[in-house]
């Protein structure tokens, strides 16, 4: 069942991926470029962003720290006034560093506050009134935010990350109940283990470990069908899924059974 309008010819739609210089972002990027799409990549102004813009040069990298509100308005402002409307923006932007409770460290459970889930808040300030007014002209409006099974429940080692993909989850699922009836789309992204920078600092093994490529491919093929979550891998996130209405003493003791914690 379809619970979004079905994105399937990309031919000139105007896509804005924020935080999308690396990893899931820059793949999806790459292939929404190949399918003829408009694309503008932001992302904190860093030789990987020049990298991606040099690679790729029929998209247009905006330098963004999507923590900044006043930034992330005027780069909304500059998209607007270079394509005149933004069919889908994505909210990829990630911080990730694993944190036991034993190393708690304020400064850094912050930082993970505010690139996982206060950029997305600023992105909703941008760009929420622009996907409003789109809808009720009857043209595209798409908002599609990057989660992670790591939202699902509690895990070890996830004490500062794990928390800011939860708060994302239930903010997609909000924001579907409240534009969906208006005609704006919204897609929520919980990705298993894919093989980018953030993963790459991971001392364990990480089961059912995807491409980037493999990633951007499942993500365009869940708009394609108009879902609403788009999950992957599906032989890990299945199983992630089945354990979440699992009673806590039972969970709890898997888990730990599971990851020696």
């Amino acid at each position: 069942m379809a619970l979004n309008p079905r994105i399937t010819d990309w031919q000139g739609r105007c896509v804005w991926l924020v935080g999308a210089s690396t990893g899931i972002g820059a793949a999806t990027a790459t292939q929404l470029l190949r399918r003829g799409a408009q694309v503008v990549v932001s992302a904190r102004p860093t030789e990987r962003l020049s990298a991606f813009g040099a690679a790729h040069p029929g998209a247009w990298t905006l330098p963004l720290d999507s923590t900044d509100i006043g930034a992330m308005r005027g780069a909304t402002d500059a998209v607007l006034a270079r394509h005149g409307r933004i069919d889908l923006v994505m909210y990829c932007a990630g911080h990730y560093r694993a944190m036991h409770a034993k190393g708690f460290d304020l400064v850094d459970a912050l930082r993970h506050q505010q690139v996982n889930y206060v950029g997305a808040l600023n992105l909703l300030d941008a760009t929420l009134p622009l996907l409003l007014r789109q809808a009720e002209d009857g043209q595209a409006a798409h908002l599609s935010l990057v989660g992670s099974v790591a939202g699902y429940r509690g895990l070890p080692m996830s004490l500062a990350y794990g928390p800011t993909k939860a708060a994302l989850i239930n903010l997609a699922e909000s924001l579907y109940l409240d534009l969906s009836p208006l005609g704006v789309g919204v897609s929520l992204i919980n990705p298993g283990f894919v093989d980018t920078p953030l993963t790459a600092q991971n001392r364990f093994p990480m089961p059912a470990l995807m491409t980037p490529d493999a990633a951007a491919t499942a993500i365009l093929q869940g708009w394609s069908a108009g879902r609403f979550e788009i999950h992957f891998p599906k032989r890990f996130t299945r199983l992630l899924k089945a354990l979440r209405p699992w009673p806590d003493g039972l969970y709890f003791g898997t888990v730990r059974r599971a990851t020696g914690h």
